[in-house]
This record gives structure tokens, sequence and C-alpha cells, in this order.
């Protein structure tokens, strides 16, 4: 598929109007294409657990993290309210001998591995299944699609897609790279029958930037050049009727972006349009490696979000079992 450069307006708008599912579940909806994760699939992938092995996808919550800044976006702040040195010095006022140690953390939802909701993207004015963003998201947050409305469907089977193993060099795909729909198939070809991508599934795209990041230093990871899905995958997205889709990138999408002047333009078709959950900054290096050992590329993953209450994206811990 060819993209007009110079045209992000007329190009994101034809995706649009190909790849919508506004309505497909009705007007009042606000699970988009979790709908697709259903009892019997999620039943169906819990049945892929043999070994017993898992694996925790997600990156560290700490000050060593990728944040620079952008968008007020900094890296987690954990501070500890009560320590084991006050417990010894005797002034936490507990009786009989009694201590413990408590703390808190400052972080933007987003600052490390995340889910992205629904509310999170518009398209010019408008949020997932046609709704005006201004009645979706107030400074009291997403009061229709808020994260929390996801957190008990998230677990299913999941399916790696190693394109860095398959067309990296040395397992990394360099920054820049656009992941196309013919490598994504390409991908799940040469993997095998465990691979084959349907409806329901939680899609994980290896690019081996984050390899690369744990290695060099973080860099521009979070914003900066990236290997990422090409614009015109949108349609796969859609076809495939995937619930959700992860990458080990900052942003998803192939950096910098496809058109001359742009900005995340598959973001603004995949969120509002098509409904479709996105995880970013996953860490699936130990399960590409167990994956390219044993030739099996799918595993049972829950990767419930944090609830928090009317936020449009939030921390997640997923863990893969095999």
């Amino acid at each position: 598929m060819s993209l007009d450069r110079t045209d992000p307006e007329g190009e994101i708008r034809a995706a649009a109007a190909a790849c919508s599912n506004w309505n497909r579940w009705g007007a009042d909806d606000v699970r988009g294409t979790m709908n697709f994760l259903t009892e019997e699939k999620r039943r169906r992938g819990a049945a892929l657990v043999r070994r017993g092995v898992s694996f925790s996808l997600a990156q560290r919550f700490d000050m060593d993290g990728p944040q620079k800044g952008w968008r007020r976006r900094t890296n987690p702040v954990h501070t500890m309210l009560d320590t084991g040195t006050d417990a010894a010095a005797g002034i936490q006022g507990f009786p009989h001998g009694l201590g413990g140690a408590d703390d808190v953390i400052s972080m933007p939802l987003q600052c490390s591995t995340q889910w992205d909701g629904l509310g999170h993207i518009f398209d010019h004015g408008l949020a997932w299944n046609g709704r005006p963003a201004g009645e979706v998201v107030t400074s009291l947050g997403d009061g229709v699609t808020g994260i929390e409305t996801v957190a008990d469907v998230i677990a299913g089977r999941a399916v790696l897609l190693d394109v860095g193993r398959a067309f990296g060099s040395g397992g990394e795909l360099p920054d820049g790279f656009a992941i196309t729909e013919k490598h994504l198939r390409a991908t799940a070809g040469r993997q095998g029958p465990s691979a084959a991508v349907g409806r329901g599934d939680l899609v994980l795209v290896r690019t081996g930037q984050l390899t690369r990041a744990r290695r060099d230093g973080w860099g521009d990871y979070a914003g900066g050049a990236a290997p990422g899905l090409s614009f015109t995958t949108a349609g796969w997205l859609h076809r495939t009727e995937i619930a959700a889709i992860a990458t080990d990138t900052w942003g998803f999408e192939v950096r910098p972006n496809e058109f001359d002047v742009a900005f995340q333009p598959l973001h603004q078709v995949a969120i509002p349009h098509i409904g479709l959950f996105i995880g970013e900054m996953w860490d699936l290096d130990a399960l590409a490696e167990d994956c390219a050992a044993d030739g099996v590329y799918d595993c049972w993953l829950t990767a419930a979000p944090i609830p928090v209450t009317g936020a449009v994206g939030a921390p997640v811990n997923p863990v893969a079992v095999k």
C-alpha cells in the first residue's frame, strides 16, 4: 500500500472510514476491540499453559527510566514514608515493638510499561465510537471509557511476532524501520502455526529497540526515532479483529512518522476509530528468547491495568505464561 506523504489529513480520513468500528457493539460501548476477547477465547488461552514458566513483560518503574519531560512526563518518584531506621529509633508510635515500612510513588500513568485507553486519542474532536471528546474526557478524567472499564478482561491468548529477529540485524530493527503487513505476515509464517494471529488475540510485536536502549542507554527512546508499525497496517489491525497490540517501543508506530508533517497518525485511526488498545514500552526480550528456543510463540497473558478511575492510560505488569 502506498501513501501520499504530503496528505496526512486525506490518508487518515480514508483509513478511518475504512477501518471504523463505530456502533459495532452498540452506541453505548466502552470496550472497543476488547469485545473480541470473549470468555471462550479466554478459556482457550488459559489452556496454552504447558510448562508453567512465566515472564514479566514490564520495564522497571523507577528513576532510571526513559522519560525526559516531554509533555511533563517524568520517571517515577518513589519516596519512603516509614523506614526501618524509623522503627529502630522507636519513633513510629506502635506498641509492643512493632515496626514497619511504608512508601508512596508519584508518576505519570504512561511513563513506563502501560496501556493506552480509548480516551487517550481523539480524531477531529471525536473519541471512540463517535462521541464528542469534550463529553468523554474532562478535568475530572475519562467519565465514559476510563481504563477501569477493562480492568477485568485483558487476559487471554497472546502471540509474539518477533519482527526484530525475523528482519533485523542481531535481532534489532533500525530506528525508522516501518513494519508493514507483509513483515507481520512473514514473521508469523516463519515462526510457524503457533504464531497465527486471529480474533481476540493479544499481539506482541518485538522490534528490539528496547534491547538496544538497555545496552547503549536510553538516548531518545522516549519520543525519538524508532522502528514501529507502518500507518499502512491500519487495515491489518482492523481486519484481524485482535483485541490489543503491544510493542517494546515508546510510541508503537514508526518514528519519524511516514508523512511530511504528522504526529502519531496510526494512533489517530487505531484508538478512536478501531477502538484498539495499544500497549507501549513492554519488555519482550526474555519471552522472545524462550519462544525462539522452544518454537512456540503463543502463550497465556494476563495484563490488567491498574484500575485508576477515569484514567486514559495506566501502568501494567503483564505476565506471560507458557
